[in-house]
């Protein structure tokens, strides 16, 4: 189980993540307009048609599922091998959501960091140093996972 996880990564995967998969399905569901206006920094929506809300809030509920993923396999599963096969598809994920974050912003935007609003620093900062902490962590840069503690025998 996530326990069994290094110091840093316990607590990027089952703490940091989690909180940050719960603000994006509160910004996406309970303000897709501004969630939608927010997307790049040169966005500016006041209101936004009913394509726009209905992706904004499956977006909003697929962050509220991988949030329940997460905590699914994290906080539940006694095997290590489960918990990193978890990482190993977020860590996919992430390159591919950094990668259309590139797609879409271009070249000068997607390198221009001190004119990123919050949204891109969530979409692109925060995903990347997810990503890197997961690949750390693949290559055991946070130690060893934690041994399994031996069963313990009844008198």
């Amino acid at each position: 189980m996530a326990s069994r996880l290094p110091t840093v990564p316990r607590f990027v995967f089952t703490i940091f993540e989690p909180l940050s998969l719960l603000a994006g399905w509160a910004g996406a569901t309970l303000n897709p307009a501004w969630f939608v206006a927010e997307q790049t920094s040169a966005s500016t929506a006041a209101s936004i048609d009913a394509n726009a809300r209905l992706v904004a809030l499956q977006l909003g509920n697929t962050y509220g599922l991988v949030f329940l993923i997460a905590s699914a396999v994290l906080y539940t599963t006694s095997e290590i091998s489960v918990v990193r096969n978890y990482l190993v598809a977020c860590w996919i994920a992430d390159i591919s959501h950094v990668y259309v974050c590139y797609h879409v912003l271009g070249w000068d935007s997607f390198v221009d960091v001190a004119a990123w609003n919050s949204m891109t620093w969530g979409n692109v900062g925060v995903t990347a140093m997810l990503c890197l902490t997961r690949t750390a962590y693949f290559l055991g840069l946070f130690g060893p996972d934690v041994p399994a503690a031996a069963p313990k025998k009844l008198h």
